[in-house]
């Protein structure tokens, strides 16, 4: 009984003793300055763009541009600040879209074999029988209900 008491202490104790810690507050840090850009140019797979962003803390702007799978170049400039966001977009060139022509086929060689669906044959298995079942050729009479 003593034992429960002198735990049951110990853990009041131990409560009131983090109740009393210090406490951490959570330290935010404002809007800080930046600036960067990067372009992509990959000729296998006709990707072509570019973006460069910079901010002082309070204005954010900056620019992109990209091609744009009809043929033209879209450029956007824009600006963010404390009275929104405005954007510039701009386009270059003019949008083509080609008459889609279906692909000849080469007719076939006289000398081009007609193809044929090949034949599968069931496998052999060496030296194993199968029961065979066969259909009973009557079957129970069932009582009528």
């Amino acid at each position: 009984m003593k034992f429960f008491i002198l735990t049951a202490l110990f853990a009041v104790a131990a409560a009131n003793s983090y109740k009393t810690a210090a406490k951490y507050e959570e330290v935010t840090h404002g809007p800080q300055p930046y600036s960067f850009g990067y372009d992509v140019k990959d000729k296998e797979t006709y990707t072509d763009f570019d973006h460069a962003e910079q901010a002082d803390g309070r204005v954010t702007s900056g620019s992109y541009r990209v091609e744009l799978p009809d043929g033209r170049t879209q450029f956007v400039s824009y600006k963010a600040d404390e009275n929104g966001n405005v954007a510039d977009v701009k386009y270059q060139g003019e949008a083509q879209y080609p008459e889609y022509k279906a692909p000849a086929y080469a007719k076939a060689s006289p000398y081009t074999p007609a193809y044929t669906s090949p034949v599968y044959n069931a496998p052999a298995y060496a030296g194993l029988s199968f029961p065979q079942y066969k259909t009973p050729s009557t079957y129970p009479a069932y009582p009528k209900l």
